[in-house]
């Protein structure tokens, strides 16, 4: 029986929190890394519904696509749904994971499952991940030193490279500086050049994890002004992550696809949407899971016969229209990032096998309930 932190890690294997948008909140948000567990709830929304279904189940983690909290909190009373949602967990036993947008743009992710579920084939990202782009941060430590700086360059996600971590390099050297007036040396006397042998350490880091990674070497170096630089290496030219995807189908009409998309997603009282005309040809297929419409320049640019994704707002759906791009379908939220559900379960049963049992919520917790 795996501990919790097992599943976590995995989780996070493939969907990497590094990768999700700074303004994001993912990751293990309730349990003990220690804990057993038995069995995983999966589900679009932490709402309380879904804790009570959890519960219920005896389920010792429940992950969910949306974060409980976006916001800071002063306190998670019982009184309100987000305290209720964290009650029922906590007296339940069960602990909370968050995969949000580390989960939209990732390889097996959320607009990838959504491509399936539509039948979409030949499906690359809309827009290739930047977050596959890679930096190399090279400092100068001493000797002593090295191994506890390396450490810490690893643990903020330095050196992962494929199925491999804590990958760095280091050759030998001297280092020399002079402590001006002011300055407080943890090596050496003010007004005097000192040299310190030193370890030229070199890691690899995927790009948005750039911040944390200088963070932590600032905080484990010894130095006062420890030296380092950070180079951005060359994108790939191609990568299998990124925002959104686009794909083919058989040839249909703009319709006719909009109907086996309705058929395709789960049925809610939003339904499906449609701007453009029913007859149109649709070969090519643009979508993104969840709300997309910032993506719409990004789809005009591309040869795709229909956009299909969420949360599409008046003015910019209308403008879109005008110029004369691609038609629009506007489906349900909660419909369009429920397809990732299935996946993500399948792939933890997978990799676990019978050592957990595992289950997909069938709770609607689209807000729009019924239409007059």
């Amino acid at each position: 029986m795996p501990r919790l932190g097992e599943v976590v890690d995995l989780l996070h294997e493939w969907y990497p929190p590094a990768t999700a948008e700074s303004w994001d909140a993912v990751g293990l948000v309730l349990g003990d890394p220690a804990d057993d567990v038995r069995r995983v709830l999966f589900a679009v929304d932490p709402a309380p519904a879904v804790a009570a279904e959890a519960a219920e189940w005896d389920a010792d983690l429940l992950v969910v696509h949306h974060p409980l909290f976006l916001k800071p909190v002063h306190g998670v009373p019982a009184t309100t749904p987000k305290g209720r949602t964290l009650a029922t967990l906590a007296r339940a036993g069960c602990g909370l994971l968050t995969a949000h947008t580390n989960a939209d743009r990732a390889v097996g992710g959320v607009s990838e499952a959504m491509a399936a579920a539509l039948g979409l084939t030949g499906v690359r990202p809309l827009l290739p991940d930047a977050d596959v782009a890679m930096d190399k941060l090279t400092t100068y430590v001493p000797v002593a030193d090295a191994d506890r700086v390396r450490a810490a360059l690893a643990g903020a996600g330095a050196g992962r490279i494929g199925d491999y971590d804590h990958a760095s390099f280091s050759t030998p050297g001297q280092g020399r500086f002079r402590p001006l007036d002011g300055a407080r040396p943890v090596i050496g006397e003010v007004g005097r050049v000192e040299t310190v042998g030193e370890e030229r350490i070199e890691v690899v880091l995927a790009r948005p994890a750039r911040a944390a990674v200088v963070a932590a070497l600032l905080d484990v170096h010894p130095y006062e002004e420890p030296a380092y630089d950070v180079v951005e290496l060359a994108d790939p030219a191609t990568g299998d992550a990124g925002t959104g995807r686009i794909g083919d189908v058989a040839p249909t009409t703009l319709g006719a696809f909009a109907a086996h998309a309705a058929a395709a997603l789960p049925e809610t009282a939003h339904g499906v949407r449609v701007a453009g005309d029913p007859e149109r040809p649709v070969r090519r297929v643009a979508l993104c899971g969840g709300a997309g419409d910032f993506l719409l320049d990004a789809v005009r640019r591309t040869d795709a016969d229909v956009f299909v994704t969420s949360d599409l707002r008046h003015h910019p759906a209308a403008e879109f229209v005008e110029h004369g791009g691609p038609a629009l379908v506007d489906v349900a939220h909660w419909a369009a990032e429920w397809t990732w559900l299935p996946v993500v379960r399948a792939r933890v049963a997978e990799a676990l096998g019978a050592t957990v049992e595992t289950r997909v919520s069938t709770l609607c917790t689209d807000p729009w309930q019924f239409r007059p």
